[in-house]
């Protein structure tokens, strides 16, 4: 019975060893261990004549367009030029241009080939020939090379150039037989860009233009808004303070013309007391009646007649006194 059972496991366990082995084989063949050497120098290609569509999205979407380039012209090379760092920009903003290489160096392609392409809506554009550019390759033996590729070169590519702080843009992808040429043009970059990347570009510039512009718009609106508020608060301020001094300005002219009248009156209550003053002295009456009482205008001035009207009193009954002693004696 184990025996059996045995025999039956057997075929397939090593049905199963034997998947695991094709499937390690595949994926080694396909450049998992490849060696990958990131150097400068001069390009894989020369300058070329591409047909390409235009493409804003993920990348991992672009297969589909080199499906149809290959199908196209199946003995052309492919080329994708990818634009953005999809680590860096968000996928759906990505931009590539995926086709197929048409002619390489001083060869000019065929206007049926031309024709063909444009036929299925590709466009036709030129890349120059640079002197230097950061450049690897890898393997291109199965459909997982490039997966593989693209994990395992950009990493190495990114460093290479950021330690040695070079200036490097965009990617290309060359497919040409069994390798896949991966470069970076370190000069003349803005040559490598087609059409529709400048015209996105421009716009894109177009509308943080218009952003700046609105928020420069905003902020001096604010700054209005805040200067008036400014100056509102002090004009009100001042109309404050104006209205408070009108009001002590009227408090002041109405208390004025009022004082006279006060005087007045002390001044009549003073006369009066001093016509009874007079009648009861006769030899000070004629002094009481020469004072000008209107020409008094202060307290102190009033003060100093009551005091010579108490000092008069007294030296009439001082006199008075000395009369009465003089018959007495006699």
């Amino acid at each position: 019975m184990i025996m059996s059972d045995l025999v039956l496991l057997a075929p397939i366990a090593f049905l199963l060893l034997g998947l695991l082995l094709t499937i390690l084989g595949y994926v080694l063949y396909s450049g998992l261990l490849t060696e990958i050497i990131v150097r400068t120098g001069s390009p894989p290609i020369r300058n070329i004549t591409i047909a390409y569509k235009f493409k804003q999205g993920p990348y991992k979407e672009c297969g589909s367009l080199f499906t149809e380039s290959c199908s196209i012209g199946p003995k052309l090379s492919s080329i994708g030029v990818y634009y953005d760092d999809p680590k860096q920009v968000p996928a759906e903003k990505c931009r590539c241009a995926v086709g197929s290489i048409l002619s390489e160096g001083e060869v000019k392609p065929s206007e049926e080939l031309l024709r063909l392409y444009e036929k299925f809506g590709y466009k036709i554009f030129s890349f120059p020939e640079v002197t230097h550019v950061v450049t690897t390759a890898f393997p291109h033996r199965t459909f997982l090379s490039v997966m593989l590729g693209v994990h395992r070169v950009y990493p190495q590519l990114s460093s290479y150039i950021k330690e040695r702080k070079l200036c490097a843009h965009p990617f290309l992808e060359i497919y040409r037989g069994d390798l896949i040429h991966y470069m970076s043009p370190l000069a003349r970059q803005s040559d490598f860009y087609v059409p529709e990347v400048r015209d996105t570009e421009r716009k894109l510039q177009a509308d943080e233009e218009s952003e700046d512009r609105q928020t420069d718009i905003t902020e001096k609106v604010d700054v209005n808004l805040f200067q008036g508020e400014d100056s509102n608060s002090e004009t009100g301020s001042v109309s404050q303070l104006a209205m408070s001094e009108s009001r002590e300005t009227s408090l002041a002219t109405s208390v004025a013309p009022s004082l006279p009248p006060r005087d007045q009156d002390d001044g009549d209550n003073r006369s009066d007391r001093s016509d009874k003053g007079s009648n009861e002295s006769v030899g000070s009456g004629s002094s009481f009646e020469e004072l000008d009482l209107e020409s008094i205008e202060g307290a102190e001035n009033v003060g100093v007649t009551q005091a010579e009207l108490r000092a008069n009193k007294n030296q009439d009954v001082i006199a008075e006194e000395r009369g009465a002693i003089v018959e007495g004696e006699e």
